[in-house]
């Protein structure tokens, strides 16, 4: 009799340590739940996928030359700010002799990465920004070449509304359009 109590009592031991913490509730054993970190996370941010005002988005970042071609691209979520991949384009081409790009790259360290490549910044100056940078307001008419870029790509209906997944069924649905409009011709 004695040792069936030993038993009974090693069991229901067994049986607390492995529920929730104190809880006391049945339902709630260890084993259920998140992982605890003991796994990676799995899901929108690994696909570049992010929140912003207009719902779950991806951005599309893209280094095109004087013609419109794309020569970088880079995909990350919605919520990204513009100036955290620029580095990584930039590095993935080969020196210009200028970069035209909008108020969001107005960033000490892309302006010095940029002037150790021997590139001119063609970059407008933040309305907050206090060291003034030199400004071609003449030069910078050319933006409109990656505008016109990006509105060709999203004739298709697949990369405007990106209907993928995974990041690299749609950049690679990306990288197709891009070869078809713009280096096949």
């Amino acid at each position: 009799m004695e040792q069936t109590r030993a038993v009974a009592e090693a069991a229901r031991r067994a049986g607390q340590r492995r529920r929730g913490a104190g809880s006391g509730h049945d339902r709630q054993l260890g084993r259920q739940g998140s992982p605890l970190g003991r796994r990676r996370k799995r899901g929108e941010r690994d696909q570049a996928i992010g929140r912003s005002r207009g719902g779950r988005t991806t951005k599309v970042h893209a280094l095109v030359d004087g013609e419109g071609r794309p020569h970088a691209i880079l995909l990350t979520g919605g919520q990204v700010a513009d100036i955290r991949g620029a580095a990584a384009l930039v590095a993935a081409t080969a020196p210009s002799a200028s970069l035209i790009g909008d108020k969001a790259y107005d960033v000490d360290d892309l302006r010095g990465l940029l002037r150790s490549r021997g590139t001119t910044a063609v970059i407008p100056n933040k309305i907050t920004r206090v060291n003034r940078h030199p400004f071609d307001p003449v030069a910078y008419r050319a933006r409109n070449v990656i505008e016109r870029t990006f509105c060709r790509v999203k004739d298709f209906r697949r990369i405007a509304t990106r209907y993928d997944k995974l990041a690299r069924n749609f950049l690679a649905g990306l990288c197709l359009v891009v070869a078809i409009c713009y280096w096949i011709n």
